[in-house]
């Protein structure tokens, strides 16, 4: 069998980030450079990004509207990005070109030695208002960015998830 690039072998997605390490200006933009490049849809490049480094009000407004269970952990990640999708005439794939950019922003993360966390639970509605993005913007997803943290720092529930074993379904069980 063919080996996956080292990239794509070792993606996780950590909950322990370090409080105190940092994303800097040239790798942030790095990550928003490889989104910019993911395919599109008519090269539509429907997608929108608000960023909120960490002591930041934007941080603490996306903080803010994720779910308990998030912020649990997600407070200690260097950047909140929330990656968002125009809506509609004309973007009826947005959410699917949206999901390239995000995994091509995460492919970048792990060439610079960063990780990332994409979270589905947190008040889109609400997070629109804060943030006060434009009509036809929709929040899709909270992305968290940052160094790998100790998962000592973690609660015991996440702290076991955290060390546990990857594990993925087998190939047959998802083609058909």
């Amino acid at each position: 069998m063919l080996e996956l690039h080292p990239l794509l072998a070792t993606r996780w997605s950590p909950r322990a980030f370090d409080p105190h390490g940092e994303v800097s200006d040239v790798e942030l933009a790095a990550l928003l450079e490889a989104a910019r490049w993911a395919p599109s849809r008519g090269n539509s490049q429907p997608w929108r990004f608000a960023i909120g480094r960490r002591g930041s009000e934007q941080h603490k407004r996306i903080f803010a509207n994720l779910n308990h269970h998030n912020q649990r952990w997600a407070g200690d990640a260097a950047v909140l990005l929330v990656a968002s999708h125009l809506t509609g005439a004309g973007f009826g794939h947005a959410a699917y070109d949206l999901g390239q950019a995000v995994a091509h922003l995460t492919v970048q993360a792990g060439a610079l030695g960063l990780h990332v966390h994409q979270m589905a639970g947190f008040a889109p509605d609400s997070l629109a208002v804060d943030l006060d993005l434009p009509d036809g913007v929709t929040p899709k997803v909270v992305v968290a960015v940052g160094r790998l943290g100790h998962p000592d720092r973690l609660p015991d529930d996440l702290r076991v998830r955290e060390t546990a074993l990857r594990d993925r379904r087998p190939l047959a069980d998802l083609v058909l």
